[in-house]
């Protein structure tokens, strides 16, 4: 069918919709299906404490750095060529996963799932918003968002049931045919489409991705060297200097990755750290919690996926009713209480975390940080998207996605860096009193976030038009990101 006068094809409305969802769903999954098989990783490549850090953080340092400039490549290289070359490289490197003879060569593939999902989240968003006309536009986002967290709810319990009746090497291989099939379909069934050409901010980009790197790195080695090695501060100091020249430069560029002045804006300062300190303490317990409920409780990798649905699942159920509330009450009430709930879950955690515990120890924690992450997600989406003009939702979401996923990745380090203990992984007793000291660190992160939400104007000085969600409101990685 074509467009009237134009003689281009228009774009097929169901194949979009499916398509997108399909390579989202498949990033979101793989953000988080690797936690419930840390233990089985561990023990099957004699795995350090470090090594499993870099399974999460080299899929989500990747992907955070590379967010900002896809969507200028697909704007001038063509949408869907793009998406099916980011649904290709997925599952190439899903495949290299499979198939990796050691960690590091996981580790690599990894990294490369990370390149392919941050090709594939934003894409796929902008071929949904190309494909439906704007009346129709925010249910298809919406359908979309909806298998991006429902992805992320099932990600722990899908890694565990593999793990337990397949082998792990399976939580990779189902992503090659869905991934190569999708790309075929991909450029078969979608129209081509192409945005302004937007210049490509390449010294920002390579500052960006050194700097980030080299603090997550001395992070990472601190479980290994401890805090007094020259490594860690070596590399802490170079990649605060990388990353300080990285916002100089991005002052002085014309087309910026990152628009600096946005921070001026305290709705938008305020909101974006509050992703961060959401994040960081989130991804901090996630990287911990599959493996305190396996190797500390005695789960088995499927139970332990189960268990967790109490914390990421109900996640769910409580975002839909809190989105409204907050469009009548204000985003500031409800970003404090989120922040205030998870933060009172994860100490609740911490405390009732002693040799011995049960699950029934700490379900009604779980219960609890879940429910603070539900509360927490619509809100500070929806005070990004509200804190600018409509000229601005674009940078201002990715802007604010990016410093999210970094909080991830720092968020893991920093945990882990409080949890690494040589007898770690010779004694349940020993494990679960480290466990119970790193978790207290993401309730300190999260009463922080918690704090940064009160610095959010009671009521936004800028009235935006209510508009579908951006990637800052639905894209996931990592994480449990709905």
């Amino acid at each position: 069918m074509a467009s009237a006068g134009t003689g281009v094809a228009a774009p097929h409305k169901g194949w979009t919709l499916v398509l997108s969802s399909v390579g989202v769903f498949m990033a979101a999954l793989d953000a988080l299906v690797v936690t419930t098989a840390l233990p089985v990783l561990r023990t099957s490549f004699n795995a350090s404490l470090s090594d499993l850090e870099w399974t999460i953080n080299a899929y989500v340092l990747t992907f955070a750095c590379l967010l900002l400039s896809v969507s200028a490549l697909a704007d001038r290289f063509g949408r869907r060529r793009l998406y099916a070359i980011g649904l290709v490289i997925f599952a190439g490197t899903s495949a290299l996963a499979a198939v990796a003879p050691n960690v590091g060569v996981l580790i690599a593939a990894r990294a490369g799932e990370g390149l392919g999902a941050a090709i594939i989240m934003p894409v796929s968003l902008t071929l949904i918003s190309d494909a439906f006309p704007v009346q129709k536009r925010g249910a298809a986002i919406g359908m979309w968002g909806a298998v991006s967290g429902f992805a992320v709810a099932i990600g722990p319990v899908f890694g565990g049931a593999v793990v337990t009746g397949l082998d792990w090497h399976w939580i990779f291989w189902f992503n090659v045919p869905i991934g190569l099939v999708a790309a075929l379909l991909t450029m078969s069934r979608l129209t081509e489409s192409y945005g302004p050409r937007q210049p490509l901010d390449l010294y920002g980009l390579a500052l960006a991705c050194v700097g980030f790197f080299l603090l997550a790195w001395g992070l990472v080695r601190v479980s290994s060297v401890g805090w007094a090695s020259a490594q860690v501060s070596t590399s802490l100091i170079v990649g605060a200097i990388v990353v300080g020249v990285f916002l100089v430069v991005e002052t002085r560029r014309r087309a910026p990755m990152v628009r600096l002045d946005l921070f001026r804006n305290r709705a938008f300062n305020a909101a974006s750290w509050v992703n961060f300190f959401m994040y960081a303490p989130l991804f901090g317990v996630l990287f911990l919690m599959a493996q305190f409920l396996q190797y500390g409780l005695g789960d088995s990798p499927l139970m332990a996926g189960m268990h967790l649905l109490a914390w990421t699942g109900v996640s769910m159920f409580i975002a839909p009713i809190v989105g409204p509330l907050a469009d009548k009450y204000g985003n500031r009430p409800f970003m404090a209480l989120g922040m205030a709930l998870q933060a009172i879950g994860f100490g609740w955690v911490a405390m009732a975390s002693e040799p011995g515990v049960s699950f029934s120890g700490i379900f009604a924690a779980l219960l609890v940080a879940g429910v603070g992450i539900g509360i927490v997600f619509p809100t500070v989406a929806n005070g990004v998207m509200t804190s600018v003009g409509a000229d601005q939702t674009g940078i201002a979401s990715g802007t604010s996605a990016t410093l999210r996923e970094l909080g991830g990745v720092f968020g893991v380090a920093l945990t882990a860096s409080i949890f690494a203990h040589p007898g770690n992984y010779t004694s349940p007793e020993i494990f679960i009193t480290n466990f119970s000291n790193a978790i207290w660190l993401c309730a300190a992160l999260s009463a922080i976030g918690a704090l940064a939400s009160l610095t959010y104007p009671r009521h936004s000085a800028l009235q935006v038009q209510h508009r579908p969600p951006t990637l800052a409101e639905t894209a996931v990685p990592s994480t449990v990101d709905g």
